[in-house]
Order: C-alpha cells, then structure tokens, then sequence
C-alpha cells in the first residue's frame, strides 16, 4: 500500500493520472475481479468492516472507536480486527500495550487497543476467531474492505467531504483502491466525514443505490486548549492537513508545519531536529495520538521528544448520535440472518 500519497492524487486528473492509465486500469481489472469473484470466509461472530475507497486518512479509526464505545454502551464487548499496518510481527497476537511498539503491531492496533481488545493478523478469519477465543462480542475490523479475507455484515466507509475520491483514477493514476462500482455494490453504508461538496457526486450515487448515509465531524476532545500559543506541528498521516486544522481549531498559532509520509517511523535526525526547531524558536511542540504511539516505548531521543510533545487527541462526532447503534443493531440482524440461510442450506 501507498505510503505517501501524491499530491495530483487530490486534484483534478492531470497529464500525469492519464499516462498512468494503463497501470491504473489493469489494477482496477485485478482488484474489482478480486472483489467480485471473493468467496469470503464467515467469522463466527458478526463483523462491522470501516473501511476507505481511497488510500490515506478519511477517519477510519476514530470511526471505529465510536461504534466500539456504543457497543459496549449496549453492554457488548467489542473486539478489534487490524492486519497491523506497519508492524513486524506475522502471528495472530492479541495486542499488549505493556509489551508491544508501534514497529511490532502497527501504530493504529495501538490506539486501538487503548479502548478495547485488540488483536493483529495478517489472516483475518484466523483474526475472528481468535477475537471469538477471548470472549468478544463483535468484531470491529480497521480497513480490509478490499480484501477478500473475510465476510462482512456490515460495510461502512469513511469518505472525507473535502477530498471525495480525490482525481477518481484508481492507483498508481489515483487514490481509489478498487473500481467505484465494484465497492459500491459491497458497501452497506457511507460516513460523510467533514464539511466540503467534494464527495458530494459520490454520496448522491450511494443513496440513489439505496445505502445509508450518515454524517459526522472529527473534533478535538473536550478540554484541549492551545489558545494564543505559537506552536511546531508536526505529523506522519494520511492527510496532515486535517490535523494542522484541528490545532487551529483548538487555538494554536502554527509557526512550523513539518509533514511526515503517513505511518513513518521517524528517524533520531528528524526527531532531533524537530527539537532544536522548537528550542530555536520557543515553540510548543504538538502531534496526533498515532504519531506519538510510535515514540512509546522507545529510548533515548524519541523518549526525549515524548515528554515534550502535546498530543492533541480528537474523536468522530456523529451527527445522529444513534447512528453507531444502529450500524451495530444492523450487523447483528445481518448476522444472525446469514447463520439462519447457512443452517437451512445444509439441512437434509
């Protein structure tokens, strides 16, 4: 997967996205035939996938730490699901934040695992069943939309209303993961996240075709103030921009801006010159809760830069605060109807 996004990716398709069309399109051929001819393995319990059309950050995890929360609001116990991008390990672990780095499960199975069980598999069935193993209720999958790894009772995907599918021109031409019609046809639901009309044209396909659309914002948790400090931001997502907005938002003044491939594992010269940089300057220094769960755990500088950082840590805002309980009502009458067709397809 793309790491660092490029920037015509989110702009009107240009001379570069055309001379990448033949690419483009033959990875459309094999990603849309993989999703449509998929026989997905059932997991034993029901499954919510959040997932993305395009590479790089719509808001996937906050998503699914809020439906996780209203899980356990109807006294579920959630579990999560990641293949732990960015992580070394290749074994079915339920993740430990006591023993486990962001370089071994991946930063986001880290932020996952601060709200709930959490489990890292490059296979998922294997992955649900052993969420099942540990007493889990319902399984909360990070990403794998594409994937023909598991079944899904409930396709939810988070669209950035301010960058939509950016160019529309699938990889390496664009950002999209699949053909747009492909992923329709398996979605249950889209999360328009922000403000903004570019998604616009892609929310009215989705309703025509029947699907739930539900909105919501990202937003800082309550109580965050940088109000009149001069700051150094500094971060490695899949849109940087939207963090450097919420620090605005909760009044920073940013006077450095230092952007990072998304998931990067900073190198000790970057992290010593983040600090200088501050020092130089006498700025405050602030980052994302994913970009200072790949400090945790380290020594020496990034140890260093841990205690000088702010983290400023934000959450997804559904405008129909019962939204998060439907999805998880859904999946769970979707599940118990697949298990129903399943039990009288092998009666006698």
């Amino acid at each position: 997967m793309v790491s660092e996004a490029p920037s015509f990716w989110w702009t009107k398709a240009d001379w570069r996205a055309y001379a990448l069309w033949p690419a483009s399109f033959l990875y459309g051929r094999i990603a849309g035939r993989r999703m449509a001819k998929a026989k997905r393995p059932q997991a034993p319990l029901p499954v919510i996938c959040v997932g993305n059309f395009t590479v790089g950050g719509a808001g996937k995890t906050p998503t699914a730490l809020a439906i996780a929360r209203a899980a356990r609001e109807k006294g579920l116990k959630p579990g999560f699901l990641s293949r732990g991008y960015g992580g070394s390990l290749d074994v079915t672990t339920v993740v430990d934040l006591d023993h486990h780095r962001a370089d071994a499960v991946g930063d986001e199975a880290l932020l996952l695992a601060r709200e709930g069980l959490t489990v890292v598999c490059r296979k998922r069935v294997e992955g649900a069943r052993r969420l099942a193993s540990e007493g889990a209720d319902i399984i909360i999958m990070d990403d794998g939309f594409q994937s023909a790894r598991l079944g899904i009772d409930y396709g939810l995907i988070v669209l950035d209303a301010s960058r939509g599918i950016g160019n529309g021109h699938l990889i390496p031409g664009g950002p999209l993961r699949a053909p747009v019609g492909e992923q329709m046809r398996h979605l249950s639901a889209i999360l328009k996240v922000g403000a903004g009309h570019a998604a616009d044209p892609l929310i009215r396909k989705a309703a025509r075709a029947g699907r739930q659309i539900h909105v919501a914002r990202l937003e800082a948790k309550a109580g965050q103030s940088l109000t009149g400090r001069n700051v150094l931001a500094f971060t490695g997502i899949g849109d940087p921009e939207k963090f450097y907005r919420t620090v605005n938002a909760v009044g920073g003044l940013i006077a450095v801006r230092k952007s990072f491939p998304d998931h990067h594992f900073f190198t000790e010269d970057e992290m010593r010159g983040l600090i200088a940089e501050a020092d130089r300057q006498s700025l405050a220094i602030v980052t994302t809760t994913k970009d200072a769960a790949r400090l945790a755990g380290h020594r020496g500088v990034a140890a260093e830069l841990l205690t000088r950082i702010e983290v400023i840590e934000v959450e997804m805002v559904f405008d129909d605060g019962h939204a998060p309980g439907n999805i998880i009502d859904t999946a769970i009458g979707n599940f118990r109807a697949r298990r129903l067709k399943a039990g009288n397809a092998i009666r006698p």
